[in-house]
């Protein structure tokens, strides 16, 4: 059974960076998809960016670009997302998925991930 568990959301202000964790059971962080989607206040979960299963490529949002990064260590079966110049548009619970079967036309949708963590509030002050 995967299990996933976020951590290092919090209060921040604007421009400050931020490390967001994921620590992962029952799946393998080097091999799965392993995916940050972001959700706020009355949206609907966006994705943020993944380490797709079969290239093992980091995939991001066009929006975050540039603001974002996606690491693991397989080792601890850890999945990082460090996110920086952090806006107040950026507030929002960060959720960790992580998929072994999902394809790369799928990779940015929600609904296409079945092991969800139950996220982390992350809250930019302006």
């Amino acid at each position: 059974q995967v299990h996933l568990v976020e951590s290092g959301g919090g209060l921040v202000q604007t421009g400050d960076s931020l490390r967001l964790a994921c620590s992962a059971s029952g799946v393998s962080v080097g091999r799965a998809t392993m995916a940050w989607f972001r959700q706020a206040p009355g949206q609907e979960r966006k994705f943020v960016a993944a380490f797709f299963r079969s290239n093992s490529r980091p995939y991001f949002s066009d929006s975050l670009k540039g603001r974002v990064t996606i690491s693991r260590d397989s080792n601890k079966s850890m999945v990082y997302l460090d996110m920086n110049n952090l806006q107040p548009e950026d507030t929002a619970v960060y959720y960790c998925a992580a998929s072994s079967t999902i394809i790369l036309s799928s990779l940015r949708s929600p609904a296409s991930y079945a092991n969800w963590g139950q996220g982390t509030q992350v809250t930019v002050s302006s």
